[in-house]
């Protein structure tokens, strides 16, 4: 597993002893990153289930300003430290060993504008760290967004009161759901719409 792109592109990283995590493959994550775009740059992450720290290191490569890693495996923390370190990211990452699931009952800091949620499979963990950000919205910058890797097979209906779908791509063993505030996603709307809206008779632009 290499860096894609940006300041550490083309740097190796390190994979975690076992089978414990579950990394995000090249062309899903290229697939991930050619939907975000420049949008990365200058934004907070939370890398919840950090592995690897795949995701939460390509990010800080295009410009993220900072990337919060919690991890609760001990040797993938150590994993994702070695991975951090050998990028040069170190000043510009928090490496936090604990629960995913504490961390965002008990969290209060800045709000995060990408959050990313890619569990160990098939233990219905997805769905309750979902609930679980939905329940407090303040976890969410304006124009946030919530990214959830899992397998296809291990998607549920999962009720939501702030935070809806707009995006899903499947590459293989790989489903990517998109989530934002509905509330940003109607504000968005209302924009394009007025955007689109033709000018009447008379009317400069």
């Amino acid at each position: 597993m290499r860096v894609i792109a940006g300041q550490a592109k083309g740097r190796k990283l390190r994979m975690v002893p076992g089978e414990s995590t579950r990394p995000i493959t090249d062309r899903a994550k290229e697939a991930l990153f050619s939907i975000l775009g420049a949008w990365v740059e200058e934004t907070r992450v939370l890398d919840l289930f950090g592995g690897t720290g795949g995701v939460g290191i390509e990010c800080l490569s295009r410009g993220a300003r900072w990337v919060d890693f919690v991890e609760l495996n001990r040797k993938a923390l150590d994993t994702i430290r070695a991975n951090v370190g050998h990028c040069g990211f170190a000043e510009r990452a928090a490496l936090l060993l604990g629960d995913g699931f504490a961390h965002l009952q008990r969290y209060a800091g800045e709000p995060y504008d990408l959050i990313f949620v890619a569990p160990p499979q098939y233990q219905g963990l997805w769905s309750r760290a979902l609930a679980l950000v939905d329940g407090r919205p303040q976890l969410l910058a304006r124009g946030g967004s919530v990214v959830v890797q899992i397998h296809p097979r291990e998607e549920v209906p999962v009720a939501l009161a702030q935070l809806v779908e707009y995006d899903r791509r499947r590459y293989g063993s790989v489903l990517l759901l998109f989530y934002a505030a509905a509330a940003d996603l109607a504000e968005e709307e209302a924009e394009e719409e007025a955007e689109e809206e033709p000018l009447l008779l008379g009317e400069r632009p």
